[in-house]
């Protein structure tokens, strides 16, 4: 009897052989969620079809020969099956990461130069609406009133957008900040119910790798563009916050309109924010995880797009397949490195 409670202890001396222990099995890695956020721009107005009109997807893909690895062996539209997306504004849905209905978004190309740089499963998580500025819409928790052109402008909260100096301010249905909360609430909704909009979830949690920003068409007036560059920081920092994510990665693009002629109020934008990138050095802070890619090289004229529409980059696809792939790569360009599975 005691030889055989000994048996286990001896096997390594007499060369018997011992019990093999099976490891646990690793714990599935965290999602990797990426919050877009903006106006209608972030919402995607790039035009897949038809075929025969110049700047569609379909033009792009069969007549020029671009972007072939959006089509799989078949000659269809690659779907992934380790990237997915979901929509939390305008015709809520989710699916995985493929082309898709009439428009094509930043998230197409973003969502495959970042799936291919990461182990882990990855979640585009997508709330914004569009004809909003940050000034007033989209105006974070915080932000103060301030003084322009003899009229006082809308802090968080206020309502109206504005109102001469020296008078009360009467209330509309809405106020300075209102889009902000909703977009965040809606985002934070899903991600609280995970396992209805992540296929193959199981229970690992997640995590906020990175914020996603297009927006500024509506704030090219010069009251909001003289703050835009003080409310995006502020945006930066409050988001992170409000996410309990410190360590989330911000990427961003320029408003584009016209490319090269922007002018005035627009300018003073687009330049407000390539101000926040950290290679600039004019915020340390965001020296390592901050970056903005200027989007005035991928302006294309409407001779060579869909349509007119110049507020919507003419629906060209071009100009929202090549801003994507650069956030993508921007993105991947700062996201921290990892020993580990995340």
């Amino acid at each position: 009897m005691k030889l055989l409670l000994l048996a286990p202890l001896l096997a390594p001396v007499l060369g018997l052989p011992r019990h093999q222990v099976e490891p646990p099995p690793a714990a599935p890695p965290k999602v990797q969620v990426y919050v877009f956020l903006g106006q209608s721009n972030m919402l995607g107005y790039g035009q897949i079809a038809p075929q025969d009109k110049p700047g569609t997807l379909l033009n792009l893909v069969h007549e020029q020969g671009k972007y072939a690895w959006l089509l799989d062996e078949e000659g269809g539209w690659v779907e992934r099956d380790d990237v997915h997306y979901a929509q939390t504004t305008v015709n809520h849905r989710d699916f995985p990461l493929t082309v898709k209905d009439r428009f094509v978004g930043v998230e197409l190309p973003f969502g495959h130069v970042v799936g291919d740089a990461t182990e882990a499963p990855v979640l585009l998580l997508k709330a914004c609406i569009g004809n909003r500025s940050l000034g007033w819409d989209l105006l974070p928790p915080g932000s103060e009133r301030f003084e322009h052109g003899g009229r006082i402008w809308a802090g968080y909260k206020d309502s109206p957008n504005s109102w001469e100096k020296g008078t009360e301010p009467e209330p509309i249905n809405w106020y300075a900040g209102k889009q902000y909360d909703d977009d965040t609430a809606n985002a934070k909704k899903v991600l609280a119910e995970l396992e209805k909009h992540m296929p193959g979830y199981e229970g690992q949690g997640y995590e906020i790798a990175g914020f996603v920003w297009w927006q500024g068409h509506k704030d090219q007036n010069p009251a909001l563009a003289s703050r835009y560059e003080q409310n995006l920081v502020h945006l930066i920092k409050t988001l992170r916050k409000d996410f309990d994510a410190p360590e989330a990665r911000f990427v961003l693009a320029t408003i584009g309109f016209g490319g090269e002629a922007l002018a005035g109020p627009g300018l003073q934008v687009a330049e407000a924010q390539l101000a926040v990138d950290g290679r600039t050095g004019k915020y340390p802070e965001f020296a390592d995880n901050v970056r903005c890619i200027d989007a005035r090289p991928w302006w294309r004229e409407k001779d060579v797009s869909p349509n007119g529409r110049g507020y919507h980059y003419n629906h060209n696809a071009e100009t929202y397949m090549e801003v994507g792939r650069e956030l993508g790569e921007a993105m991947v360009s700062i996201l921290p490195a990892r020993s580990g599975p995340r």
